[in-house]
């Protein structure tokens, strides 16, 4: 089991950065990906925004096309955290925002077995 707890998000202009952030319980996080996806709300498209798995080394780390050069993630397994720092935001990366975790990565981009309770990231233009 693993539980998440999620942080951080909120409203900025076009242009801005914002950071959420999302500490894990439970067994050893560092065994799972851990990461982001959004979901408009009412829509059932859902998009993986960025995932982490381990220390992030190589091959460890994925980003979404949409938010490729913008978005950075990072985690420290010693505290059981991941952040996502979300620079030159777009009014389209308006969405709720939920953490996620899965043992696998198709699981994690396709249903993770665990998500938080979400946070709006609301950009206006």
């Amino acid at each position: 089991q693993v539980q998440l707890a999620q942080s951080g998000g909120g409203s900025v202009q076009a242009g801005g950065s914002l950071t959420v952030s999302c500490a894990a319980s439970g067994t050893p996080a560092s065994e799972y990906w851990l990461g982001w996806f959004r979901q408009v709300p009412g829509k059932e498209e859902r998009e993986a925004v960025a995932g982490i798995y381990g220390s992030g080394g190589s091959g460890n780390i994925w980003y979404g096309d949409s938010v490729k050069g913008r978005f950075t993630i990072t985690r420290n397994n010693a505290k059981n955290t991941v952040s996502l720092r979300m620079d030159r935001l777009k009014p389209g990366d308006t969405s709720m925002y939920y953490c996620a975790a899965a043992r696998t990565f198709v699981e994690w981009v396709r249903r993770p077995t665990y998500r938080s309770q979400g946070t709006q990231v609301t950009v206006s233009s």
